[in-house]
């Protein structure tokens, strides 16, 4: 379930960013290079960090308590 909260953001700016290139023509240019920066940005504005820890521990705990 973590992954997918995770990962569903980012999926999310690949495609618009993909979408937006191929509609101003620029299909050499990896959308990757550009969607880069727009996904560190979110992962720091929502504190990814404190989200990926806290699910881990959480996880860990629940098949240890179990």
């Amino acid at each position: 379930m973590l992954g997918f909260k995770v990962l569903l953001p980012f999926l999310v700016i690949d495609l618009a960013v993909a979408a937006v290139m191929a509609s101003l023509g620029l299909f050499m240019t990896p959308p990757s290079l550009i969607s880069l920066p727009m996904k560190l940005l979110l992962f720091v504005a929502v504190d990814g960090w404190a989200m990926v820890s806290t699910g881990l521990i959480a996880g860990v705990t629940r098949v240890a308590g179990t």
